[in-house]
This record gives C-alpha cells, structure tokens and sequence, in this order.
C-alpha cells in the first residue's frame, strides 16, 4: 500500500512530461481546386526538435501544396498546411510521423472526397470582358521575328550553296582545266614508253581515246560515239575548231585507223609526230574557244 501513492506519482510524472500532437482537417469535402486546411499541433516540447517531411513535401502525390507554414516555439510547434486536390475522387491523407527525441508521434488519418461543382449548362463568365488592343508593327517584328530572321538564313544558305556548285561546275567546265588535265594525260602516255619499245597499237588506241575525250568535253562535239569520218563532216560543220587544228586531229585520227585495222606500220619518228601535234592541239585549244565566243558574242 506504501508503494501506491509513488507509482501514481511516477506515472502522473511521466504523462505530465510527454509531448501531445493533435491535428485538424478544416474539411473533407473540397470541391475541384478549393483549398483546404491541415494544422497540426505538438505540446510540451520542452525545447526538444521536431522531425518531420521537409516543407511542401508533408502530403502525397495527389495533394498540391500551396502554403507550408511551421511555427516553432520553446513549448509548442506549430505547422498549417494549405492544399488543394485537382482530381474527383476520394484520398487519403495517411498518418504523418513526427520524431520529437527519438520518439515517433503519428498523426490520425482523413479521408477526403473531392467533388466537380460545376453543373452542365452552366453559364461560365468571364471576369473581364476581352479587351481588343492594336498591335503595331514593332508588336508584331518582336511576335514573329525569330522567323523572320530563321527563314532569312535558310534562304542565305541556300543560295551560298547554289553559288559554290555553280562556281564548282564553272570551274571544272573551265578550258583551261580542261587543257591541263588533257596535258597531263598525254604526259602519262609518253612515261609509257610506247613510241621507245615500237608499240604502235596500244600507242594509238590511248592517243585516239585522249582525244576523243577531249573533244567531247573541250568543243561539246560527241567525238566519244562518232566514226571518224562522221567526226571529221561534224568538225567541219561545227565551225568551232580552227582549219589548222582540224587538219591535226583529221591525220591523226584516219592514221590511227589506219594502224588499228593493220594497214599501216608507223615508225617511231610518226608517232613522235602525232603525239606533238595532239599536245599542240590541245593547247591551241582555248584559243579556237575564245575566237568562237566572239564570233557568237556570248
């Protein structure tokens, strides 16, 4: 019986130093976007820290915070959470833990039903009536001018292209590119050594294909597909190609069939002969081109 009145005094102790958490919904029954209200309170702190879930993140995924206040004092800790639900429905907000020294306090849970108020045929007016302004025409440059300005690159870079494959093809179409890379073919012809070794019939097979090539690209005459009678009419005709380089590529062309049908027997100083008289040619060429444009006056 001695014992009775400590233990109540241990235990009116104990209760009279615990901290106390309440909590209250202002409602639970929200309308689509109406905010709510959840204030929770912890008594008798005496001066202990409160943990708990980091500011606007306290209430689930559906819950969108829209104020978190906490209020602290030696005693007492205070925290009101504001929150609207967007969604119809009914959720929940479960039991939220608080650790105050250790010691986890819950909160109660609450269910919330959350309603859409408008009704069908519902009138919706507006706050303001719309207000018609005049755009002027710096409203309107700074609406659109990253368009503008886009389309006036596009545009620029589609007309450099078109003057670097114009410049491109000019430049390749060039007779004098044209002469030196003629030049240059016939220059690997001599290193073969076919006029040396007496090979009169690979010698003319490459000379003929070098002009006929070059004809083709220098004086846009299809030397590529003619016979070369009919070759030797079209020159003629053509008016392009001077008297003189005529008579040049007319020898070496009835010559050259001459030897690839085994009519003739060339010796080294004729071939010599005709591969100068083609290099000649090919680098009168560009004169015959130069007299022809003026003569057509393009």
């Amino acid at each position: 019986m001695k014992r009775l009145p400590f233990i109540l005094f241990l235990l009116l102790s104990i209760f009279s130093f615990s901290q106390t958490l309440s909590s209250k919904l202002d409602k639970q029954t929200l309308a689509l976007g109406e905010a709510g209200t959840l204030h929770i309170q912890i008594s008798d702190l005496q001066a202990k820290d409160v943990l708990s879930a980091p500011k606007n993140e306290l209430l689930p995924f559906h819950f969108e915070e829209i104020k978190d206040s906490i209020n602290k004092q030696l005693n007492t800790y205070d925290r009101v959470v504001e929150f609207a639900v967007f969604e119809e429905g009914k959720f929940t907000i479960p039991a939220l833990d608080f650790r105050v020294n250790g010691k986890v306090l819950k909160t109660i849970p609450y269910d919330i039903e959350v309603i859409n108020t408008a009704q069908k045929g519902d009138e919706i007016n507006d706050i303001m009536k719309n207000k018609q302004v005049d755009l002027g025409v710096q409203d309107y440059w700074e609406m659109y001018k990253w368009y503008i300005l886009g389309l006036l690159i596009v545009l620029a870079v589609i007309f450099l292209i078109y003057q670097l494959i114009k410049y491109g093809r000019r430049k390749n179409s060039d007779p004098i590119v044209m002469t030196n890379q003629t030049l240059r073919e016939l220059e690997k012809l001599k290193k073969k050594n076919y006029i040396e070794d007496g090979n009169y019939r690979l010698f003319y097979v490459e000379l003929l294909d070098i002009s006929r090539n070059f004809i083709t690209k220098q004086y846009k005459i299809p030397a590529d597909v003619l016979l070369t009678d009919d070759l030797i009419d079209v020159m003629k005709l053509n008016n392009t190609i001077s008297p003189e380089n005529e008579k040049i590529i007319e020898d070496i062309f009835l010559r050259g069939d001459l030897v690839k049908f085994a009519k003739v027997f060339p010796d080294q100083q004729d071939m010599q002969t005709d591969f100068d008289q083609l290099k000649t040619f090919v680098k009168r060429s560009s004169k015959d081109l130069e007299i022809e444009q003026l003569r057509t006056g393009v």
